[in-house]
């Protein structure tokens, strides 16, 4: 069982940060994680951060894929962390695009980032800590969703996760 103890949260984009963004991944064969991905979140884990993936997927909206299809592939990224002693505790994902609204996603619109609907409802979902909390992305959008969220963002351009998750937390950043 989860201790639902309130604490800081780390808040993950996907593609780019955890996995290689190749563009429109929705199926496990496309995943290529990114060096230190299993370990950054073992390593938040092990300092009591609640782990969140908040990702933008248009590709639902463009009608490349479907929802199930990003459940789906976030299930299986959750238990291929799970094998490797790492913990996600949610998964949050955007499928709204303003240039392919038919009105499917419109009610979530402002969970696209940079709008920081879906740190939002992370937030009022589970007990977080605003004090600590931090977002990782690889895109300004990412950054600009952190600040509208409360909380501080970092850009991620590559290299070892671990090694930047590390240098946030512990101040190096």
């Amino acid at each position: 069982m989860t201790d639902l103890t309130s604490r800081p949260a780390a808040f993950l984009d996907r593609d780019g940060v955890l996995n290689e963004d190749i563009g429109y991944a929705y199926r496990p064969d496309q995943i290529i994680w990114v060096e230190g991905a299993m370990s950054a979140v073992r390593w938040l884990n092990g300092r009591g951060f609640w782990v969140f993936v908040v990702t933008n997927q248009a590709g639902v909206a463009r009608g490349l894929y479907d929802a199930p299809a990003v459940e789906n592939l976030h299930r299986w990224m959750a238990g291929e962390m799970a094998a490797a002693g790492a913990r996600i505790d949610d998964f949050r994902y955007a499928a709204f695009h303003p240039d392919f609204d038919d009105g499917r996603f419109s009610d979530r619109a402002d969970w696209r980032k940079p709008g920081a609907g879906m740190l939002r409802d992370l937030c009022a979902s589970w007990p977080v800590t605003p004090a600590g909390s931090f977002m990782i992305g690889d895109r300004d959008s990412d950054v600009a969703a952190a600040a509208a969220g409360g909380v501080p963002g970092y850009l991620f351009t590559g290299g070892n996760l671990l090694t930047a998750v590390r240098a946030i937390v512990e101040g190096g950043a």
